[in-house]
């Protein structure tokens, strides 16, 4: 089944007093990238991210965010004991110089700069356990969003190739015409430039032979059946792996025999079956750039 490049995969939890939010985005891309926007709590982790998701999401450009936030309304507090205790010392110097009561001095000390401050925030090795089911989760969705945006893709490309086959039969229509056409140009060529009786029959049939072994297609026919063949048997086999690329490998050996048949065409008919056989050919490499 064919897989595009293009998804979407979201996963939340909680972990503690904190909520995880993965979501990770795909679009179509040459390579394999990553693209991402982590808690500054996650940097150590970003290799093991990285990890994660090129193991599921094997090609594009993938952006990954990573939201952690704290539940509740108030973040634990920290109070500096040593710094208090320094500012207790000054603080009561000052009061009893000015014969101030003590008992505002516990006030105004927590008021002061840093004595009391929001815990230093981290990650712990049961929040990073969290983090990664849902890493892996959000990616899983991802994969299933490109399944269902590969379906019409798939069924896109394998319409292309089987109007490539019929284009190939209309063809071969006018394969036994063409050569009748061109004995009949040359022999009127003969008669103009030669003369009726000047030219000898049997020489121009030996030629003629070795005109039309020139521009036979049978081998490009052949191949060109070959390579679609294959190209619908890579579709139907394709995974969440990937198979883009070796899908656009066969499609440039697909133009190749196409390109061939139009130069030894030799026919108007049959030309102009070949542009249209180019025609379904590009849309085809236009859908393939969508796939993984």
């Amino acid at each position: 089944m064919i897989y595009s490049m293009t998804g979407f995969g979201k996963a939340e939890g909680h972990t503690g007093n904190k909520e995880i939010i993965v979501e990770l985005k795909s679009l179509n891309g040459k390579q394999f990238e990553i693209t991402n926007k982590l808690n500054p709590l996650l940097k150590a982790y970003e290799a093991d991210i990285r990890k994660i998701v090129s193991r599921q999401l094997k090609r594009g450009s993938v952006d990954i965010a990573i939201f952690v936030k704290q539940d509740g309304a108030a973040k634990p507090m920290k109070i500096n004991t040593s710094l208090a205790q320094s500012y207790y010392a000054s603080i009561k110097e000052i009061s009893s110089a000015l014969g101030l009561a003590e008992e505002q001095i516990l006030p105004t000390l927590m008021r002061l700069p840093e004595v009391v401050a929001p815990e230093a925030e981290s990650v712990t090795e049961e929040d990073w356990a969290v983090i990664e089911r849902l890493v892996n989760t959000a990616a899983e969705q991802l994969v299933n969003h490109r399944m269902v945006e590969g379906k019409p893709i798939g069924a896109d490309l394998l319409d292309r190739i089987d109007q490539i086959e019929k284009l190939l039969i209309q063809a071969e229509v006018h394969e036994p015409k063409r050569i009748e056409r061109i004995k009949e140009r040359l022999v009127t060529m003969l008669e103009e430039w030669v003369g009726n009786d000047k030219w000898d029959a049997n020489r121009l049939e030996q030629e003629l032979i070795y005109y039309i072994e020139k521009i036979d297609i049978s081998e490009e026919k052949q191949r060109l059946r070959a390579h679609c063949t294959y190209f619908k048997e890579l579709a139907e086999t394709a995974g969440p792996e990937g198979i883009g690329k070796k899908l656009g490998f066969v499609l440039q050996e697909v133009g190749r025999e196409i390109n061939t048949l139009g130069s030894k065409a030799n026919d108007a008919a049959m030309q102009q079956i070949v542009v249209q056989m180019k025609d379904e050919l590009e849309k085809a490499k236009e859908q393939v750039l969508n796939i993984v």
